[in-house]
Formats: structure tokens, sequence, C-alpha cells
């Protein structure tokens, strides 16, 4: 059920598979490089924002949390740290980024707490108020139909529990902005050439980064489909904003 969003028709690849299916592909073609490509094109600094959006959930004490988009694991890994849950559960749809994270969950001796499954954003396999909070890092962007995905964290958050969304924004700054044209337009799939023979991937990013809706309106996109107490915060200039909304007690 498409909700005629512009960003839902940005995929990475230019060909009749809808976009879950290339999203899919895409991940699993550069699973084995994900970890190294991201800290090094953003600096490290995306650790920094994970830890700012995980820390929004330590009032909250979550005992069992909900990773969307969980890919390699750095999130959970870095909430079970953080937040000491008693149970972390992932979900991805690509196979290949859910390998590289078992592994490392292994490696860090959290296979007790963290579990990570395949699953789609779109139908989680799992029962209404299930979680007591949920977490998106980077993901967002790459659902299929945003509304739908987002409608069905909901279903599963229980009442009151908060969803957290860490994603990239466009910054307001008319010389940031220009900077981060340049460095996500050009710079970045040129770096990732290095690494990878599928530059595409870092294109899409861009493409969806801009295409994505960003701040108010994506707060407007929460709202609409039954977030309460939602709110925003912009990071590092403005290139990622995090943002918050609980599902209402009354659901």
């Amino acid at each position: 059920m498409p909700n005629n969003l512009p960003h839902d028709h940005i995929t990475p690849f230019n060909e009749d598979a809808g976009k879950k299916e290339q999203v899919t592909r895409m991940f699993n073609n550069i699973a084995g490089r994900y970890d190294l490509m991201n800290r090094v094109l953003s600096a490290g600094i995306d650790i920094g924002w994970r830890k700012k959006a995980i820390n929004l959930l330590k009032k909250d004490t979550p005992q069992h949390i909900l990773d969307v988009a969980c890919g390699t694991g750095d999130m959970a890994i870095m909430a079970a740290r953080l937040l000491n849950p008693q149970k972390i559960t992932g979900i991805d749809i690509s196979e290949q980024m859910l390998v590289v994270g078992k592994n490392k969950i292994e490696k860090e001796g959290l296979t007790s707490i963290i579990e990570l499954q395949t699953g789609d954003s779109e139908t989680i396999n799992f029962p209404p108020n299930t979680f007591d909070a949920i977490t998106v890092a980077f993901g967002v962007r790459n659902f299929e139909t945003l509304e739908d995905g987002l409608k069905e964290m909901l279903r599963v958050l229980r009442p009151g529990g908060q969803l957290v969304v860490l994603e990239f924004s466009k910054p307001k700054n008319a010389a940031i902005r220009k900077l981060y044209n340049l460095y996500m337009g050009i710079v970045a799939p040129k770096m990732a050439g290095l690494f990878s023979q599928d530059k595409k991937a870092y294109k899409y990013l861009n493409e969806s980064a801009k295409a994505f809706p960003d701040r108010q309106l994506f707060i407007n996109i929460l709202d609409k489909v039954g977030y309460s107490a939602t709110s925003y915060k912009t990071l590092s200039l403005g290139i990622c904003c995090i943002y918050t909304g609980r599902k209402p007690v009354s659901r």
C-alpha cells in the first residue's frame, strides 16, 4: 500500500525490482566491508551519534529492546553495554549483514543478550505490545514504505514505550549544506570505491538522504501514524537528527 512519499521511490539500482529487494541485495553485497567503510567515511563520528540516541532510553530502563534494520549489530551491542537490558532482538532484511553481526556479538560475549534474526520492518514477526523500546539507526530511509514501517513498529511497541530513530538530515546552514552535498555526492562514493566495486551503495545513500522527509516533516509523519510526545534534536551542525516518539498509553 504505497503512501506516495518521494522517499519511498528512491532505490539503489535502476531496475524494475522493488526497493526492498534492491536494498537487500545492496547490503548483502557490501556487508563484509560495511563497518570499515562506515568508520572511515564518518571519521568515527557515527559512534557518538549512536551513544547519544541510546542514552535517551536510560531513564526508561527498557528490558526488551527491538533494533530494527540492525545491520551488523553496532546499535544492539552499544545498547547492551549502556542499558544492560535483559534482551535485545535485532532484525534486518540482509542475511549477509546479520552474518557479520552475529560474529561480532559472539566475539563480544553477548550472545545471551542479543539475538539477530531475519526480519522486515513492515511485517515484524512479534505480537502487539512486545517491546519496551525500539531503536533504528540509519535504517528508516531504507524502508520500502516509510509509513507502513513506522506503523508496524508502533504495533509491537508496548504502551508508553519509546521509539528512537537516528537518521541523516540536510543541514540548514548554506555553507555547511554545500560542503555536505559535495562530500555525500562526490567524495564519499569515490572513497567507497577504494573498498568496494559497488559505488552505487553510497550514491544511493546520498539520494535517499536528500529525499528523506527530515526534521519537522518526519515528526509530522510520526504524529500521523499515531506516536505521541514526538521530538527531534539535530547533531553535528545538522547533518544528523535523533527523533523520538512514544506509543500512547491508551493504545
